[in-house]
């Protein structure tokens, strides 16, 4: 072969070559991979058990800090984040089987395992709602980057300041998104399809 037909060659490979790489792009990246989010914690569920963080190894985890004396942001919050997983597990059931949901308190002076079980019972059996002490609760915000503190008093009690964040989190307990629990449940379960695997 001579060296034109070779260069001729050698382009259309490298052409196609090229062709082919621009085909694949990158798996795209989570949007809170490498934030540290997480952590190790121990808490008591609802029946009283002690419950921490590597207990869920191996499971997608969505992760949702509120209380349960909240009038308003924490029940329509996480009424949203159950719905949506609702769908995604309808849906994919493989999928979305392999999703933990993790109520956890910010309010432990208040909510009892009983007060969390009872929250817990109104929106989805598989929610699993966390309390403790004082100081294990704080040990938990700290790890996840959540805000909550006590807010007024008024005639009626107190209520909590605190941010509202629904974490997904991976099987290996590293954060992957935040769920867009402010656009509804179809907007949660479409986040959920994209980052479970």
């Amino acid at each position: 072969m001579n060296r034109r037909a070779m260069t001729k060659h050698f382009v259309i490979a490298l052409t196609f070559g090229l062709l082919a790489a621009c085909g694949s792009a990158p798996a795209e990246r989570s949007p809170l991979e490498g934030a540290s989010i997480g952590g190790d914690f121990e808490l008591t569920d609802q029946q009283g058990k002690t419950v921490h963080w590597e207990d869920f190894a191996g499971k997608y985890r969505i992760v949702y800090f509120g209380y349960t004396y909240c009038p308003d942001a924490c029940p329509t919050d996480v009424a949203v984040m159950i719905q949506g997983l609702n769908r995604f597990t309808r849906a994919d059931p493989a999928r979305g089987n392999s999703i933990q949901p993790i109520f956890i308190t910010i309010d432990p002076e208040r909510d009892t395992s009983k007060a969390m079980g009872e929250f817990a019972a109104a929106f989805s059996p598989r929610l699993i709602a966390l309390t403790g002490t004082r100081a294990q609760v704080d040990v938990a915000k700290k790890a996840f980057k959540v805000y909550g503190a006590k807010g007024t008093e008024s005639a009626g009690g107190y209520l909590m300041d605190h941010s509202r964040i629904a974490y997904l989190m991976g099987p290996d307990g590293k954060p992957i998104s935040s769920l867009p629990i402010d656009q509804g449940p179809d907007a949660v379960a479409a986040d959920l399809d994209k980052w479970v695997k």
